[in-house]
Order: C-alpha cells, then sequence, then structure tokens
C-alpha cells in the first residue's frame, strides 16, 4: 500500500535523493542522478516495482522521527513492546560511488528486526542477478548498465525474488546497511566505512550550516528549507531540480501529472535570492554558472527548463506498468514543456543575474554578452 507523500522524509547528498516514508521504507530512489531511472518506484506503483524496508517485527509500534540538527540524516525512533531502536538513513557526502547507508541502533531492549530489499531498475520494471559477494559481506545486484551493491553485517537470505534478513537489536547495538551503485561494466566499488560516513557527513553538513545567515523567530524553518535546497542542488554542475519526483498529480486521479526532475528557469530568481539571503555564496554562484551555460547558444532557442546539467532534449515518454501515485497516471518521464514559448523567461532570466550583481555576486563578463544577446532579441521579435 502507498504511503501519503507527506508521510515522507527526504535525503540526499546533492547527486540523487531517496524517500522514506513513516514506516522506515524508502519507495522512490532515482541513481545515480536525480533523473535517472528509478531503482526503488513504489511511491508510483507497488511493492512490485521496488522498495527496501527496515522496521520493527512488532506491529503495535509507536514511530517518531526527525532529522538530527543542522543535517539531512533521518531518524525514525520504533517504540515496541520488546524495547525501541532507531533507524537513521542517510546519503553520505562523497564524491565517487553513489552511496544509502542505514544504521539500525538499539536504544533499550532487545527488538525483532525484519528487512526486505526489492531492487527493480528501470522505473520498477528490470528484476536484476543478484549473487552473493565473494567474501561474504553482501549481495550485487546486476542488470543492463547498472549494478548495486548491498553489505550488511546481518545474515541475507533470497526469498521470492527477494532479499530479507531477520536479527535482534539489543541496547546499544548497531547494524550497518550500506547500498553502493556503481556501473556493470566497472569493478564492485570497495567498502566504505559506514560508521565513519555517519560521522563524516554529519560533521559536513553541520559546518555547511554554521556558514547559515538565518535568525529571527522562523529560523529553523528557513535554514530546513536552505538545506533542502542543497540536497536538490546537482553538485557536479550547479543546477537545481524542481523536484526529487515525477508524476505527483496535481489532483488526484487526475491526468495532470508531470516530471520535475528538471531546472525550470522561472525558478532562477527566488532560489538565487534565497541562497543569498541564507549566506549561500558558493551554491548562489554555481546556480548561476549552469543557468549562463543552459541558456547559452541562439536566444531563439531559450527554453523554460532544461536537465541538471544544462540538457535540452527532454522528451517525454509515459511509464504504462506503474499505476501512479494513488492510482493517477499516466506517469509521465522527461517534459515536453520544455520546448514550449513563454515569452516570460526572458525577463525571469534578467531578473535572475541582476538580483545575483544586487546581492553581490562577483561581475561576469560572459552573463552580461549573454543578458545583451537576451534583451535585442526579445526587441527583435
Amino acid at each position: 500500500m502507498q504511503s501519503l507523500i507527506e508521510d515522507y522524509g527526504l535525503i540526499g547528498n546533492g547527486y540523487s535523493a531517496a524517500l522514506v516514508n513513516r514506516s522506515g521504507c524508502i519507495d522512490w530512489l532515482c541513481w545515480p542522478r536525480f533523473d535517472s531511472d528509478a531503482c526503488f518506484a513504489a511511491l508510483l506503483g507497488t511493492e512490485e516495482n521496488g522498495y527496501w524496508k527496515i522496521n520493527p517485527t512488532d506491529s503495535n509500534t509507536q514511530i517518531s522521527r526527525k532529522y538530527r540538527d543542522d543535517t539531512l540524516i533521518l531518524e525514525t525512533t520504533f517504540q515496541t513492546s520488546e524495547g525501541s531502536i532507531c533507524v537513521i538513513d542517510f546519503m553520505p557526502w562523497k564524491d565517487d560511488y553513489p552511496e544509502l547507508v542505514r544504521v539500525v541502533r538499539g536504544l533499550s531492549g532487545t527488538v525483532s528486526m525484519h528487512m526486505e530489499f526489492v531492487l527493480r531498475f528501470g522505473y520498477g520494471y528490470s528484476v536484476p542477478w543478484v549473487t552473493r559477494l565473494a567474501d561474504g559481506s553482501g549481495i550485487k545486484a546486476v542488470v543492463g548498465p547498472d549494478m548495486v551493491i548491498l553489505r550488511t553485517t546481518a545474515e541475507l537470505k533470497n526469498v521470492d525474488m527477494k532479499t530479507t534478513s531477520d536479527f535482534t537489536i539489543s541496547e546499544g547495538e548497531d547494524v550497518y546497511f550500506s547500498l553502493q551503485y556503481g556501473r556493470a561494466y566497472d569493478s564492485v566499488p570497495l567498502a566504505y566505512d559506514a560508521k565513519a560516513a555517519l560521522d563524516i557527513t554529519t560533521e559536513g553538513w553541520r559546518e555547511w550550516s554554521s556558514r547559515s545567515k538565518a535568525h529571527g523567530k522562523y529560523r529553523d524553518a528557513i535554514h530546513r528549507s536552505l538545506i533542502t535546497l542543497k540536497a536538490m542542488a546537482y553538485q557536479p554542475s550547479g543546477g537545481i531540480v524542481a523536484a526529487v519526483t515525477t508524476s505527483i498529480p496535481e489532483s488526484l486521479k487526475g491526468d495532470r501529472n508531470w516530471d520535475y526532475r528538471f531546472c525550470w528557469l522561472r525558478d532562477a530568481t527566488l532560489t538565487l535570492k534565497t541562497l543569498m539571503r541564507g549566506g549561500y555564496y558558493d551554491e548562489a554562484k554555481s546556480w548561476r554558472d549552469w543557468l549562463i551555460r543552459a541558456i547559452a547558444g541562439a536566444p531563439g532557442q531559450l527554453q523554460i527548463m532544461y536537465s541538471i546539467i544544462g540538457e535540452r532534449r527532454l522528451q517525454e515518454w509515459e511509464c504504462d506498468w506503474l499505476e501512479g501515485y494513488e492510482q493517477s497516471k499516466p506517469v509521465r518521464i522527461g517534459n515536453a514543456a520544455a520546448y514550449q514559448l513563454q515569452l516570460d523567461v526572458f525577463g525571469e532570466v534578467m531578473n535572475a543575474l541582476y538580483e545575483a550583481r544586487l546581492g553581490g555576486l562577483s561581475a561576469d563578463g560572459e552573463a552580461w554578452s549573454v543578458q545583451v544577446a537576451l534583451v535585442n532579441h526579445v526587441a527583435e521579435v
């Protein structure tokens, strides 16, 4: 059964992002980029389309959630009749293989746990070939060009096309699960110390957060929004996606279900002003530089949106094997609106670059040349 969209927490690392529901299940993850094919797609389908669940076997459980202060590390606490545990979910800050780490931490008593892992690449369609790693530390799943490695100290079993694990955890104990992405034609990525990853990621987020200029009564809400913007900015290019999902409907059972894993020029001004007012000029500059690269060329070819690296071809197609969020079909991949003519976008771009200068970003000669070309084009048409 699908969870409501408002019941999901976001984790990410500037390359991709995952959605975790209240029961400790990851129902959406696109790897290795925000706009790559999903390998967990239960958000838009059923469990057959991929998910990763870790929770107590006791169904009479009280659940609470919070983000670790000034981070995007999600902590879900389960209080059961046996005791209590916390599932800590995060994506490490690193530049090589994308990774997602889940830590099960015993808080009190001894709790019986169950884990289910169903990987389906190609937006929940492709069943991978699964083998055990030679060193016994986990499994390797391969389909087409994609490879995923799941490592854990818990014992893994394969049952009915699922990878499962049953274990107990007591107060003071940790059980780590590490999921890494790689290309199927490359060697298996080396194991990354999951405990060290948690410490490094916590420290990295808090160092970044310490530069925030948000203050006053609404400081926490403002800063949480800044953290979300940071998580949705693609690190290699600076492009910021409008959302990490596709086809969440405008109205239930309706067909206005669009792919928002792209960068809209209309968002540029608000995003730049928000980052600069929050004190994050490096991110603002990266977003401005992405903008200039994306729109460079003939002014008459300006689009309303681009991919996270500035690609222009965003062909739209329908994923007909997914039933859609709350049975709202179709599920669309790509966005044909990229090719619409919307004249206000010229003004949005001009305003964004003006606000960048007004906010204190250093002048950029190339940006000014682009602006001149855009103004001349608008005057002509």
